[in-house]
């Protein structure tokens, strides 16, 4: 499969975040992400402390903070839609900027931008803070079948080999005074995908011939991971233990 190698969302660092065991930081994230999605749209309250919350572990992680908002737009389609709620939600009207909307739709905008950018967030937060191999590994501590963890790595690392082969046959064809501007220039790039099919099908056969003849039975061997300081479980429940006290707490007030 070749040598290992940082994914694009991984920012190499030495941290306490980036030093906690995968598997520890796999349940933080999946904890924190259901309580944000069980906290019900009107915890407003619940919601800016479960921001305050990630913050400062993305602070502690010194993710950049150009680098987080970029990959952030991901959830920019979501949003979009969200703006979309209020004008064609039912309910009570009220009147916002001279245009009538829902009141309803409007708390559902609110509730998807909400957890959108929670959830967003934290996943950037544990895929910038630990390498892609290190999360394969974590979910097989915690007990995922090996069979599931082997098809998302070879995934992820064929989808990386296609979209280098992709980048290189567009660089050749614009070598070659290829550029499609119109509809029927297109032809070109049907054969190109039809010649990058047959290429990765190929490629893919070989690698697996390759892995057989080395002794692979269906599993990837168990490497372990390198040395690093890991702290007890407890470190993976306080980003979930914040978000459900606050959650607990509006539900009292409430």
């Amino acid at each position: 499969m070749g040598a290992g190698h940082a994914h694009a969302l991984y920012v190499h660092d030495h941290t306490p975040v980036h030093r906690l065991a995968p598997e520890v930081k796999l349940v933080a994230a999946f904890g924190f992400v259901l309580l944000v999605a069980l906290t019900p749209r009107q915890a407003v309250a619940v919601f800016l402390i479960d921001l305050l919350a990630i913050l400062v572990v993305i602070r502690s992680a010194r993710l950049p903070w150009r680098f987080v908002a970029a990959r952030l737009l991901v959830v920019l389609p979501f949003v979009l839609f969200a703006f979309l709620v209020p004008f064609v939600a039912s309910g009570e009207r009220v009147d916002l900027l001279g245009l009538s909307v829902s009141r309803d739709g409007l708390w559902g905008t609110w509730n998807v931008i909400a957890k959108a950018s929670l959830g967003g967030l934290t996943s950037i937060t544990l895929a910038g803070t630990t390498e892609v191999a290190d999360i394969l590994r974590g979910l097989e501590r915690l007990r995922v079948p090996r069979t599931l963890t082997a098809i998302a790595a070879f995934m992820i690392r064929y989808l990386e080999v296609l979209a280098g082969e992709i980048g290189r046959m567009h660089r050749s064809m614009l070598a070659r005074g290829y550029e499609a501007r119109w509809l029927s220039e297109a032809r070109p790039m049907a054969s190109a995908a039809g010649a990058l099919f047959i290429r990765s099908y190929e490629r893919g056969e070989r690698v697996h011939h390759a892995m057989l003849s080395r002794g692979y039975t269906g599993t990837m061997p168990d490497v372990a991971l390198a040395e690093r300081d890991q702290p007890t479980w407890l470190a993976s429940l306080v980003l979930p233990a914040v978000a459900g006290l606050a959650l607990l707490a509006w539900l009292v007030v409430a």
